[in-house]
């Protein structure tokens, strides 16, 4: 498909869900494609539930797909989503524009998993020309593994949501 209208609506990829009932929402642009093809192939060995919203391989335009994934998840409480672009850095921006969503970039072990300890992010980016498939999938699996530490972080996670219904 070309342009943005495949971008609009996210296709079913798998029907089981994982133990927490979460499912999986993917984007990524252009440049992502075959990392997400990656991403995608290891969550359905994990048996996550998985909806991948674009795009196909065509050029695409990062901000609708960010969109289409950080909508996804923030309507969908305990979802998580997965970002790709070039370097991850657009994506992360332009998630974060969308209430709701607490959107990291992930180009390493120790960020991964405290963004997710820390700041519960619901959303991981990714660069697809910045990260090796290896680590790339590493980082997948620690994102999704880590759970939200709670305690004195909960406070901060909420006063993050008091500034989006501030601006």
């Amino acid at each position: 498909m070309h342009g943005n209208a495949v971008f609009v609506e996210c296709c079913h990829i798998s029907e089981q869900r994982s133990q927490k009932n979460m499912k999986i929402w993917i984007g990524c642009d252009h440049a992502g494609y075959e990392r997400k093809q990656e991403v995608i192939a290891l969550l359905k060995e994990r048996q996550l539930e998985v909806e991948d919203c674009g795009c196909d391989g065509e050029r695409a335009d990062y901000p609708v797909i960010a969109k289409a994934v950080g909508a996804a998840v923030a309507s969908h409480s305990g979802d998580m989503g997965i970002l790709i672009c070039g370097t991850g850095i657009g994506m992360s921006i332009a998630a974060n524009k969308i209430r709701g969503v607490r959107a990291a970039l992930c180009a390493d072990a120790f960020s991964t998993k405290y963004t997710r300890l820390h700041n519960d992010a619901n959303v991981m980016c990714m660069g697809a020309r910045t990260l090796g498939s290896g680590l790339a999938l590493e980082l997948v699996e620690i994102f999704l593994d880590t759970p939200f530490e709670g305690g004195r972080h909960e406070k901060r996670v909420h006063m993050i949501t008091e500034l989006e219904q501030e601006w």
